[in-house]
């Protein structure tokens, strides 16, 4: 046994050592203690309080071992605005006693907790992963957690997310947009916390999403240009503005940049974005134009569906035909041909839309100018133009 406390008596002396050559941290030399493990025989050291307990530790407590104020501790804990100085030694602070708020306190205290609710229309989606992760990467820097709410596209479950999210007094919400209603726009209007919208621009509201139409037309420009002349579009419900209608527009506006009539563009919508409904589109539409050299998807999803079809029908893809999607998913680099397409950046527009929220929320002006970001894309050539 005195061979073990002599090896953490030099350890300890080795860590006071280091902390004189690092004086802005010295103040974390006298906060830790030994506690002996007589079950594994080994000394292990724990940051207290004054008083010797870490249960019962306070904003106070993490301030003065910290060297700052409480209400930077509290500034800190509340993801507001703080030097990356002050922000970095109090985070060490805080993860060494492993201090925890008293989040009943401060729910009674300010009626809001640190949690952002992130409604969803599929998770299962790439897409709404990319955004997820955006948001949740700029919500831990501030300590906020991500409350999800999963609607499947239905819009009164949509509706009574929002209701419950506020009840349950989330900070803010960031809702993935999908169809734009009457009902949702009454609901987006008596809502008592800041909201931001992703992937639809609707109006009043701070909105982050991606040029839908130019890139549409951009990918309908590029399969032009590799000869293709009797063109047809397989899209989606127009209910949803982004993916249904400025997708659709955007093909039919390259069409006419190139002298054709993109008013009578040989269209179907698609009942969901399947690789089923993607393949019964193409199925029908090869019936309907049978001459066609060029087809155009609203979704990355669709294609492969479409693609299958035409593999199908014995046509071979990028030489008899050419096909595109939208939204850049992992498997279309490995599908034979390769499938072009539209890459959004959707983990930025996720992250673009917590700095907003969170910049709401610190500037508590909820009803001043509304923010609405667009973002860019790229348009990926493979070998199915």
């Amino acid at each position: 046994m005195p061979g073990e406390k002599a090896v953490f008596c030099a350890r300890s002396i080795k860590k006071q050592i280091a902390f004189r050559d690092k004086p802005e941290k010295a103040h974390l030399a006298g906060w830790v203690k030994a506690v002996y493990n007589k079950h594994e025989n080994v000394y292990t050291q724990q940051c207290t309080s004054k008083e010797g307990s870490t249960a019962n530790m306070t904003i106070s407590d993490i301030a003065k071992m910290a060297g700052v104020s409480s209400a930077a501790v509290s500034r800190y804990l509340n993801g507001g605005p703080l030097s990356e100085q002050k922000r970095a030694i109090i985070r060490e602070v805080v993860e060494k006693t492993g201090y925890r708020p008293d989040t009943t306190a401060q729910t009674l205290r300010t009626g809001k907790v640190n949690q952002v609710g992130v409604i969803a229309p599929s998770i299962g989606s790439q897409s709404v992963g990319q955004l997820t992760a955006g948001i949740a990467s700029e919500l831990d820097a501030r300590n906020y957690l991500l409350l999800l709410g999963n609607t499947e596209l239905d819009a009164q479950r949509e509706l009574g997310y929002l209701t419950a999210m506020q009840r349950n007094h989330v900070a803010g919400i960031i809702l993935l947009g999908s169809y734009y209603t009457p009902q949702l726009a009454q609901a987006l209007k008596n809502c008592s916390v800041p909201v931001v919208v992703t992937g639809q621009r609707f109006p009043d509201v701070a909105c982050v999403y991606n040029d839908d139409h130019t890139a549409a037309r951009e990918l309908t420009q590029r399969m032009l240009e590799h000869g293709r002349r009797r063109i047809v579009y397989i899209g989606g419900s127009e209910r949803d503005d982004a993916t249904g209608i400025q997708r659709r527009e955007g093909v039919q506006d390259a069409l006419r940049d190139a002298g054709l009539d993109g008013d009578q563009l040989p269209r179907i919508c698609c009942n969901a974005f399947t690789v089923e409904e993607g393949q019964r589109c193409m199925q029908e539409l090869l019936t309907r134009c049978p001459f066609l050299d060029g087809v155009v998807c609203v979704t990355d999803t669709v294609a492969f569906g479409a693609m299958h079809a035409l593999k199908q029908a014995g046509r071979q893809i990028g030489r008899d035909v050419g096909l595109a999607g939208i939204g850049d998913s992992w498997a279309g680099s490995v599908t034979d041909p390769g499938l072009a397409t539209v890459r959004f950046y959707q983990k930025q527009v996720g992250q673009e839309a917590a700095r907003i929220l969170l910049q709401m929320l610190e500037e508590k002006e909820y009803g001043g100018p509304v923010r609405q970001v667009t973002l860019g894309y790229q348009v990926v050539e493979r070998g199915s133009l």
